[in-house]
């Protein structure tokens, strides 16, 4: 009688270990979520990780400068990883993340971006609109909008 017992406890705990490893598993894989993609795209961004943000960008990205100019992914990885360039730490007010649908969604905020240019320093105050969609499970940034605030 101990024997079968001891192996019905056996065949428990390893079902148990299958559920926590199948449910450990499950979480390591959970898809971001825009908000989680939204915060490491301003980060990327902030720290000038150029790879970073080739990854989290798509290749058709349209963004359109505080002076209107459309541009593309190119010229927007290119402002933001300038190794003259550095910034200050930022404050996001009145930032909106919304999902439109489940894959696809925005995020915008009022800030001042300031730091140091070519040696000299500079501010920024703007609101920006980043507009995200999911392609292949992955979140891109397809479209941003920078409007400056007049100071």
């Amino acid at each position: 009688m101990p024997l079968p017992m001891r192996g019905n406890v056996i065949r428990v705990a390893a079902a148990v270990i299958a559920l926590t490893l199948a449910s450990s598993a499950g979480a390591a894989s959970k898809p971001e979520s825009l908000v989680e993609f939204a915060d490491r795209f301003d980060q990327a961004q902030l720290q000038k990780n150029g790879p970073a943000l080739e990854r989290m960008i798509a290749d058709d990205l349209v963004f359109i400068t505080g002076e209107g100019k459309r541009l593309g992914k190119k010229e927007f990885i290119a402002g933001w990883t300038d190794p003259g360039d550095s910034y200050d730490p930022i404050t996001l007010v009145d930032r909106i993340v919304r999902p439109l649908g489940s894959d696809a969604g925005l995020a915008s905020a009022e800030t001042v971006l300031s730091g140091t240019s070519g040696g000299k320093k500079f501010s920024s105050h703007f609101r920006f609109t980043d507009t995200f969609k999911r392609v292949g499970g992955e979140w891109r940034a397809t479209y941003i909008q920078v409007t400056r605030i007049a100071e």
